[in-house]
């Protein structure tokens, strides 16, 4: 039940970032950036409190005293040499690949961050407003997935999402050039208009990585090296980020200078298809009819 699960998690996730993306533009507003960095430093520590909910079997005897000693560290080599033979597994390791290659495309998310606040002068709380629209938009992804995409095969989701989200990203270029004030469309409405549409597809693209890599995970280690997984994307994301900013200097993108904003945009679009090629790399799975069902592993 891997796609139920994520879309579970995922959609809680998008729920809280409505409620925090609500009042962070407004409190910034009126309290000022350091206010607002404390109580969000201050709302993490509820999740000590939900720990106090989780329900463990305490160790008792010798058992206790050996967990520190030469049976944990045998463990944790066991543990790694298990990780290391699941990852090593072409099923495995192919699929992880492609899932950081996607990662790994360039970004120009901080450029065009610089560009609307300092080009178009969008103000703090607009910006939290957008953000609430994201959420929503990251909500309605997840729905959209459970609803009709859990059942489609996962490399027709990759192919498809990819090819629509490259277009659809380039509407970007339109709020950069001014375009959409000719069409009688002010940035403030094409931005929500565009983040809402954008962040629909790009839940509904991500929701199929993380079960992919949910479904890939061997038993006995499945929290294990789902967080390998989560880390090898992750690190995909930052090598995307820093291909970006590379991209970003070398077409001479500034804080307050924008010229080739727009070149930089359709590059990072259509990097992104760039992986597609790799879509044989993912297995050849049967649409999720059956939730108990995953991609089965090798012995290894």
């Amino acid at each position: 039940m891997s796609g139920s699960l994520q879309s579970l998690c995922w959609g809680s996730s998008a729920c809280g970032g409505i409620v925090s993306s609500y009042f962070s533009g407004s409190l910034v507003e009126v309290y000022g950036v350091r206010s607002v960095f404390g109580v969000t430093a201050l709302l993490p520590l509820i999740t000590s409190v939900v720990s106090l909910l989780v329900k463990e079997e305490p160790v008792h005897g010798p058992a206790r005293g050996l967990s520190l000693g030469n049976d944990f560290f045998e463990s944790s080599k066991s543990s790694i040499i298990q990780l290391w033979g699941a990852v090593k597994q072409p099923n495995v390791f192919l699929p992880t690949l492609f899932i950081f290659l996607f990662q790994a495309t360039p970004q120009s998310g901080s450029a065009t961050f610089f560009f609307i606040t300092n080009k178009l002068g969008f103000t703090p709380e607009f910006l939290g407003r957008l953000n609430v629209v994201t959420s929503v938009a990251s909500l309605i992804g997840v729905a959209l997935y459970n609803g009709f995409l859990k059942k489609v095969p996962l490399r027709k989701i990759f192919l498809v999402t990819t090819i629509i989200g490259s277009a659809l990203g380039m509407t970007q270029v339109l709020l950069v050039t001014g375009l959409n004030r000719k069409f009688g469309i002010s940035d403030e409405w094409f931005s929500i208009g565009d983040s809402l549409i954008l962040s629909v597809l790009g839940q509904a693209f991500f929701m199929p990585a993380l079960v992919l890599a949910a479904r890939i995970c061997p038993l006995g280690m499945e929290a294990t090296f789902f967080a390998t997984l989560m880390s090898i994307a992750n690190g995909g994301s930052i090598l995307g980020g820093l291909l970006g900013a590379g991209l970003t200097h070398i077409f001479g993108v500034t804080k307050d200078k924008f010229d080739n904003l727009a070149l930089l945009i359709i590059i990072c679009n259509l990097s992104t298809l760039l992986p597609l090629p790799l879509l044989g790399l993912l297995p050849r799975d049967e649409p999720d009819s059956d939730e108990n069902t995953d991609i089965e592993m090798t012995p290894y």
